[in-house]
């Protein structure tokens, strides 16, 4: 009977070009840690279809963003027991997008349009810092919108006239307050949710791993549900709070003494109030008392200070 076909074996040249890659990536690889060594057959060193699977996994997380030290670690994890599989799933989770939103293209033209038709290429420069915008290597003139509602709310604030300045200077300062939002919330759900999962390495089996990955899938969403919820309390309260505020700046003075003082009554003498009637009018009868009442606490105020300082000056100037 035939033997198993014989697994395809590669010198490293052969390795890197079937990989894509460099004969100076692959050793750099193996000085790492990150890929095997190759088997030795006489003179040759010899690779395997399992470097090749190595080394496309490192090609995949290095897309993903991950560095070579991060990636060591979910490879030693591997090899130690838990399946690369269990481990991407949870990466992929973690990785995927927390949004619906779908990124899209704007082009120069339109971007100028939108912000009222005037070039501003130190606005441009600012929104591609901050991740606004991203700029396309084979397409100067298209930018790609990572979060297209993001620059819509730009737009508005623009038209409702803010500055474009405050406005990158608003969301710099926004996203310091958020991201530590965002970490709070990673902190409590580690502590009480997934602690369990990464210091337990009982737990850490492909099953474990699919189980975290369905847990994070289910509470990705609730970060920003929390989020919605409170900020719209904390607008509504502090909206309102302001609107009263500014409202009660230019409300006529009796109106603001009359919310000061609705608990409380004050007996006048029927004389007291024709003759302030008489003088201004019925209608202004409670504002000139009030102000009247203010100015003689002011004026008392300012004797009792102005005795104090006279009986210091004659302390200090007595023998």
């Amino acid at each position: 009977m035939p033997g198993p076909p014989a697994e395809n074996t590669y010198r490293i040249e052969d390795l890197a070009h079937h990989t894509r890659t460099t004969v100076r990536t692959i050793r750099a690889y193996q000085d790492r840690g990150l890929l095997p060594r190759p088997e030795r057959q006489g003179r040759a060193n010899l690779y395997a279809e399992t470097h090749v699977t190595r080394l496309h996994q490192i090609a995949h997380l290095l897309d993903r963003g991950y560095t070579l030290a991060s990636i060591k670690e979910l490879l030693d994890a591997w090899d130690t027991g838990l399946g690369l599989g269990g481990i991407l799933g949870l990466v992929t989770e973690v990785d995927g997008p927390w949004t619906d939103e779908r990124p899209d293209r704007i082009t120069r033209t339109e971007l100028d349009a939108r912000f009222g038709g005037t070039p501003d290429d130190d606005a441009v420069s600012e929104a591609v810092e901050l991740g606004v915008l991203e700029r396309i290597d084979d397409d100067p003139d298209t930018f790609l919108v990572p979060s297209p509602q993001e620059l819509s709310v730009a737009v508005e604030l623009h038209a409702a006239g803010v500055p474009l300045s405050a406005i990158s200077g608003h969301l710099r300062e926004l996203r310091g307050q958020v991201e530590h939002i965002a970490a709070r919330f990673l902190e409590f759900t580690t502590e009480y949710v997934f602690a369990r999962y990464l210091d337990d390495p009982e737990r850490r089996t492909d099953a474990h791993a699919a189980e975290a990955a369905s847990l994070v899938r289910r509470l990705r969403p609730l970060a920003r549900q929390t989020m919605d919820a409170e900020l719209a309390r904390a607008m509504r309260s502090l909206a309102t709070r302001q609107l009263r505020t500014r409202l009660g700046a230019a409300r006529p003075v009796e109106d603001r003494y009359a919310g000061r003082y609705a608990d409380r009554s004050v007996a006048l003498p029927a004389g007291t109030i024709d003759a302030v009637e008489s003088l201004v009018g019925r209608e202004r009868v409670s504002e000139f008392i009030a102000l009247a009442a203010e100015r003689e606490l002011r004026a008392r105020a300012l004797d009792r200070l102005t005795s104090d300082a006279l009986q210091g000056q004659e302390v200090r100037e007595s023998p």
